[in-house]
């Protein structure tokens, strides 16, 4: 009695694919392939699971990784990044390839050990640290302009010949009313 196979063997499929029969067993166990019911592996839907679910940089020999369609989820990071450094981006998330997302990746690498090394020749400075200095140094200026009214209101009013109290109310008045709108002014550190 003959059995019927309705796909191929796994050495059928390795010479198919142009893989090793020992990859073809990894593929097998790891659910890349797609079976009949006597056991025997579909090509086509086997090959199509397989280019959805391998990675084109971990195949050997393959020199084509442009192929594979990225996730949608990474396409707005990986084009910004691409169109910041003035490289081709996709407008869709269909557009994207393996080979643009491994570009962007290896982009901010770069970044990244730029700014690292930036901060370390202390070019960089901290966000939160820069952050609490301007706000420190725009308390003592606000202090500074606050204390102004009392410290030349009496040599004004003599220059003047005003009362020198009735100088420092009007004074301290406008001051206030100028660090007022000043306290509305945000600083936006990017």
């Amino acid at each position: 009695m003959t059995i019927q196979r309705h796909g191929m063997s796994e050495r059928e499929y390795a010479a198919h694919a142009g893989i090793s029969r020992g990859a073809v067993q990894k593929a097998r166990a790891s659910g890349r392939l797609v079976l009949h019911a006597d056991g025997s592996i579909d090509a086509q839907a086997s090959d199509a699971r397989r280019a959805q679910a391998t990675d084109p940089s971990m195949q050997r020999g393959r020199h084509n990784p442009s192929l594979r369609p990225v996730p949608d989820t990474a396409v707005g990071a990986v084009a910004e990044t691409l169109r910041e450094q003035g490289l081709p981006a996709p407008q869709a998330a269909g557009g994207m390839t393996y080979l643009q997302a491994r570009t962007a990746n290896e982009v901010l690498k770069a970044q990244e050990r730029k700014m690292r090394l930036q901060k370390l020749r202390g070019e960089l400075v901290d966000r939160a640290r820069a952050v609490a200095m301007v706000f420190r140094l725009a308390r003592q200026e606000r202090d500074a302009w606050a204390g102004w009214p009392a410290r030349v209101a009496a040599m004004m009013a003599a220059e003047l010949g005003l009362d020198p109290h009735a100088m420092q109310t009007v004074l301290e008045t406008y001051v206030r009313q100028h660090l007022g709108e000043l306290a509305d002014v945000r600083p936006e550190l990017g």
